[in-house]
């Protein structure tokens, strides 16, 4: 055989020499999904390779995966293997990327003419050269160029640098030859997921029935069929790659269920928490799905107002601070056996309902909650009151200038009334920041130290009535 044809035939016998591997040949996957778009992917194939050097084609992996993290383990014969270099070819076959691989290559030409007898039509077929792609295509043909193509084009074959899928192909030895499996372990973006919760609030508002959902969304440009599936909750630190970022960012039916019983079964793992589906699942290509987490019912559950202060009230002058301020709405309960719960709840968005005078469930608020650890409280804030409104003034200021070691001091008195318009009694709980050195000096209702800057009051609010608080203080700052 002359040098050229030789030459010519050289991307071929590669092709020829490569082992593929595709979902056919899986024998098992397991996918563990972390918060962060990350995910770790454990691909199990029994392939059939020749012994000594060869080349597998390890197709259908994500489109996202790091090709850095992979790794290829022989599970059957681990005797005279070895990995010698891997690599991702993710440069896919589209008709444009075809063509563009073809610049300066000879390609055929096959275009429709009407007959000379003028029934019907034959095809003519001419051999051009790609001259470029750029904004068009340009061929030149044995007596001309010409800048669009007069017909379709017919390639020889498919370069060997382009995949009809995502492919990772590695150059290895096997010491025997036989079907053996291969599992591949590696770390990719695109797949994601969340934790969504429903929580329906009796009518007397005292407990609440939880339904925990868990959304998977899968951009990785792969499928993962029949995967054991786990999620890890918490925050795990991670090396920002900027080149793969930008890697990521170029490759990049929503399911409505009802409450079902718990489907995952919850283990630490480092300082994590580790989910697993009881079952094996399928994650397709740009798809969204949700599974069940949990669900519990009747937990108890508490209301409260709160109306929060703030700080800079007390230094300077002010007079009427507010006609109407709002009086948050929150509810929370205990994340405890005993409350019926007891189980770490990874970080998500709390929607609540309650039922109307109809029994139909009306949307009243949600929050979001972090990580939250088994014997902890969650709190959700649901909104502002519509019933129950506060307005607060300034009803004394003196500046008392410096006192000691501190640069400032001063005496303030405020009023603040609370007025009810329900047709039951609440209990308005008042959060008043207060900075510094501070003492209250006089107070028409009993006061807690919340914290080292914090003082709260509790006031009882009468049905369809009114309840006002004052209270002195003196702040050195």
């Amino acid at each position: 055989m002359r040098p050229a044809l030789l030459l010519a035939a050289l991307p071929v016998l590669l092709i020829a020499q490569e082992t593929p591997t595709t979902l056919k040949d899986q024998k098992a996957l397991a996918v563990t999904i972390y918060n962060d778009n990350l995910a770790l992917v454990k691909d199990t194939r029994e392939v059939r390779l020749p012994k000594g050097e060869t080349r597998l084609a390890f197709q259908e992996v994500s489109a996202q995966i790091r090709p850095e993290t992979a790794l290829l383990r022989n599970l059957t014969h681990a005797k005279d293997y070895w990995v010698a270099e891997q690599n991702f070819d993710f440069d896919l076959l589209t008709p444009q990327k075809l063509l563009d691989k073809y610049v300066g290559e000879k390609v055929t030409v096959v275009r429709s003419v009407p007959n000379a007898e003028g029934a019907g039509s034959k095809e003519i077929r001419e051999e051009a050269t790609v001259l470029a792609t750029n904004n068009g295509t340009v061929l030149q043909f044995a007596d001309r160029i010409e800048t669009s193509v007069p017909g379709r084009i017919v390639y020889p074959k498919v370069p060997g640098n382009l995949r009809a899928r995502p492919t990772l192909v590695i150059s290895l030895n096997s010491g025997a030859e036989k079907a053996q499996q291969l599992e591949l372990s590696y770390l990719t973006g695109g797949l994601s997921w969340r934790a969504d919760y429903v929580a329906n609030l009796s009518s007397d508002e005292k407990t609440l029935d939880l339904s925990g959902w868990v959304t998977l969304t899968n951009q990785s440009g792969a499928a993962y069929p029949n995967a054991t599936l786990q999620l890890v909750a918490g925050d795990v630190n991670r090396a920002r790659d900027s080149r793969r970022d930008m890697v990521a960012g170029a490759v990049m039916s929503e399911m409505r269920l009802k409450a079902a019983a718990p489907k995952m079964a919850e283990e630490s793992l480092f300082e994590y928490h580790l989910y697993t589906l009881d079952r094996p699942t399928t994650l397709a290509v740009n798809q969204t799905k949700q599974v069940a987490l949990l669900s519990a019912s009747a937990v108890p559950v508490r209301k409260e107002y709160l109306l929060q202060g703030q700080n800079h009230y007390y230094s300077a002058s002010y007079g009427d601070l507010g006609e109407k301020q709002k009086v948050g709405v929150f509810v929370e309960f205990d994340n405890k056996e005993s409350s019926r719960l007891g189980m770490p709840l990874p970080k998500g968005i709390i929607r609540v309902y309650k039922r109307d005078s109809e029994g139909r469930a009306q949307f009243v608020g949600e929050d979001n909650v972090d990580h939250t650890p088994k014997n902890k409280t969650v709190r959700l804030k649901l909104g502002d009151a519509f019933d129950v409104t506060a307005k607060r003034k300034q009803t004394d200021f003196k500046s008392l200038g410096r006192q000691g070691k501190f640069g400032s001091v001063y005496e303030s008195a405020f009023e603040v009334e609370l007025k009810n318009a329900k047709k039951e009694a609440v209990t308005v709980n008042l959060l008043e920041p207060m900075p510094g050195d501070w003492e209250v000096l006089q107070s028409s209702h009993p006061l807690a130290k919340e914290a080292s800057g914090t003082a709260r009051f509790k006031v009882t609010v009468p049905a369809e009535g009114s309840a006002t608080l004052t209270y002195r203080v003196r702040v050195k700052w």
